[in-house]
């Protein structure tokens, strides 16, 4: 590697990597000058570059903008579909509360949704079905009803409308529940997420835009209530009448019923709860009746009672009398049975008796005579058995020897 040096118009080269020779170390060796690169400054981006770049840095701040954007309304929409599911751990609300007149604030009901558009799942928005009815007595027919308005279509927000006394009692009839409670009794239906209080008995074009009712749930039958017209009749012209199945055997004219046919029985049993005669409308002598029946009852009651209870007694007792029965038969075949133990014990001690009865004969004391040994021998004495009781159990061979012949000489 060599250093080149340009110095007074002369030029000197020096090897550096060899020893100098001995004419070279004569010379004076000169400084060597230290060699500093230049540093050159950054080059400058073209302004068009530049641009593009705080462009770039402006879309990517804008997409996250919009990402934000996007997410907040996303929550909005989790937190109001979260708010409406939790209308089953609370009461529905009326029509002027906050809360329902925020969400009739919140709907554009200027996006018209078909039949075909809510069947399919395609609304831009939730349907707004309305259902209306008295709901006395309210029972599980009607609440069969809100459950098939508010299956209706995917997204449903169910409005029902309630009749006030004034007008169901100039309409149909008297109640047997308040408005108040007819309205409370509605709202705590899991199906339902808003009550109108009052609604009309006919609906018109102002009440559905007020309302902003999208579609009307009801029976197909036609509702006349004593006219020859349909109170649905121009819902259904408009195509936004959707039918539900009513529930046979059950309503509110059939509860009645019940109560009527069994009018003696249930003044009776509120009779006997503590209600007075005077808050069942019941007269002097009824009220007596019905007490007396009551009493009798109760006697009847008591009766039942104890003659199950002697009943069970007495089964009780034939059980143990024939535990008690059983064991007597057994110790007694056991005492005096066949193999009983007297048996067996009489068996064993059958030689001792005999014995006892006939002891044996003594015997004879010296020698005799041959004179005496050719005569027959002395006869002994013997007992006669047959006479007592104890006959049975001497032998057979113990018979009398009168009987026998006299031998021959």
């Amino acid at each position: 590697m060599y250093c080149n040096e340009v110095s007074g118009g002369t030029h000197e080269s020096v090897s550096v990597g060899r020893k100098r020779s001995h004419a070279e170390s004569l010379l004076p060796i000169k400084p060597m000058k230290e060699h500093v690169l230049p540093i050159t400054p950054p080059l400058k981006k073209p302004e068009e570059e530049v641009e593009e770049e705080v462009e770039e840095e402006e879309l990517d701040d804008e997409d996250e903008e919009r990402k934000l954007k996007r997410q907040r309304v996303r929550t909005r929409e989790y937190f109001a579909e979260l708010e409406k599911k939790m209308t089953i751990c609370k009461p529905a609300p009326f029509d002027y509360d906050e809360e329902a007149i925020r969400e009739r604030e919140a709907c554009n009901y200027s996006q018209k949704i078909t039949l075909e558009m809510a069947r399919a799942g395609k609304a831009p928005r939730a349907v707004r079905v309305y259902a209306d009815g008295i709901y006395d007595l309210f029972h599980q027919g009607h609440a069969r009803q809100l459950m098939q308005a508010k299956n209706l279509f995917p997204n449903v927000y169910l409005i029902v409308g309630v009749n006030s006394d004034a007008m169901t009692h100039e309409r149909k009839g008297r109640t047997v529940m308040t408005e108040d409670e007819r309205y409370e009794a509605v709202r705590h239906c899991r199906y339902v997420d808003e009550v109108i209080t009052a609604c009309p008995w006919t609906l018109d074009d102002e009440f559905l835009e007020k309302h902003k009712i999208d579609f009307v749930a009801h029976d197909d039958i036609p509702y006349t209530t004593g006219s020859a017209t349909d109170v649905y009749a121009h819902i259904k012209a408009r195509g936004m009448f959707v039918s539900t199945e009513r529930t046979e055997g059950v309503s509110t004219s059939d509860v009645v019923s019940r109560i009527v046919k069994d009018y003696d029985v249930y003044v009776r049993r509120n009779l006997a709860r503590g209600y007075s005669a005077k808050e069942l409308n019941v007269s002097y002598i009824n009220e007596k009746k019905y007490r007396l029946q009551n009493k009798i009852d109760d006697l009847k009651k008591k009766g039942k009672e104890m003659f199950e209870d002697i009943e069970g007694k007495r089964t009780d007792l034939i059980m143990k009398w024939e535990e008690k029965s059983r064991e007597f038969i057994d110790a007694f075949l056991m005492l005096f049975g066949r193999d009983g133990r007297l048996t067996q014990y009489l068996t064993e001690k059958k030689d001792s008796v005999m014995m006892a009865l006939s002891p044996p004969s003594s015997p004879k004391a010296g020698s005799q005579s041959s004179e005496d040994c050719s005569s027959p021998p002395a006869k002994t004495s013997r007992f006669d058995f047959s006479g007592r009781a104890g006959a049975s159990l001497v032998d057979d061979d113990y018979s009398d020897d009168d009987d026998e012949e006299p031998e021959s000489h």
